[in-house]
């Protein structure tokens, strides 16, 4: 039960630090943080709540981080149901949050129902002055979530440097948000995806590539890196 609480926290602070940078900080007119600000912000998440709950749950905060790990016999499959169910139910606790603040501003007219709006994810849209299409964010989701995973079994292996584990981590989700923000708003997380969708319901019907891609990319990696790694873990 700690475990999973500890999940929850973790998956509620990324969604309420990450979206919330991007839905309250990232347009403010003259001061606002803008797109590196956003990437940041989601590093900042993973790398603060790695070390504060890595410990005690692994710090995963994310359903394709359990799998990839798992895949990498790393993480026993008997827990995985537990933490993905506690990722997806604490990213939308903190999405709800987020909501909250939001609708709270005198000038609300609710969330709207464009591509991006709240921080949800999309493809076939043009946010940020390009359309990528359904393949694109295929290919990016399942490649950026395959190089995120490649980094934390590395960064977490036994023989990697101790104590350097979570700041590789969150500066590697940074720059995965750095290159693909303006493809599909990034993903490389289902829970992420989840939490924001559900205020959103047009974003709805692209929810499954932001599970499916992310899951993808995070077994290749977690097949991958036990080949190139094949000592056993202590």
């Amino acid at each position: 039960m700690k475990k999973l609480l500890a999940e929850f926290i973790g998956t509620f602070w990324l969604v309420l630090g990450g979206c919330g940078s991007a839905v309250l900080a990232a347009g403010v007119p003259d001061i606002g943080i803008g797109l590196v600000g956003v990437s940041l912000a989601f590093g900042l998440t993973v790398l603060t709540g790695a070390y504060a709950l890595g410990h005690i749950s692994g710090g995963h905060f994310n359903p394709a981080v359990s799998i990839g790990l798992f895949m990498g016999g790393r993480f026993e499959g008997k827990s995985l149901p537990g933490y993905i169910v506690s990722q997806v139910l604490g990213g939308a606790a903190g999405a709800a949050i987020l909501y909250l603040i939001v609708s709270s501003s005198a000038d609300f007219a609710g969330l709207g129902t464009s591509p991006g709006s709240f921080a949800t994810n999309f493809y076939d849209a043009n946010v940020y002055g390009v359309n990528f299409g359904m393949v694109g964010a295929l290919v990016i989701e399942v490649v950026m979530t395959f190089m995120f995973l490649i980094v934390i079994l590395g960064a977490t292996h036994k023989n990697a440097s101790p104590g350097f584990g979570g700041m590789a981590i969150g500066l590697a989700l940074t720059l995965i948000h750095l290159i693909s923000i303006p493809v599909t708003n990034t993903s490389v997380n289902p829970a992420r995806s989840t939490a924001v969708a559900l205020f959103v319901p047009e974003s709805m019907g692209q929810l499954w590539l932001f599970w499916v891609a992310p899951i993808v990319g995070a077994v290749l990696a977690g097949i991958v890196y036990k080949f190139m790694a094949p000592q056993k873990e202590d």
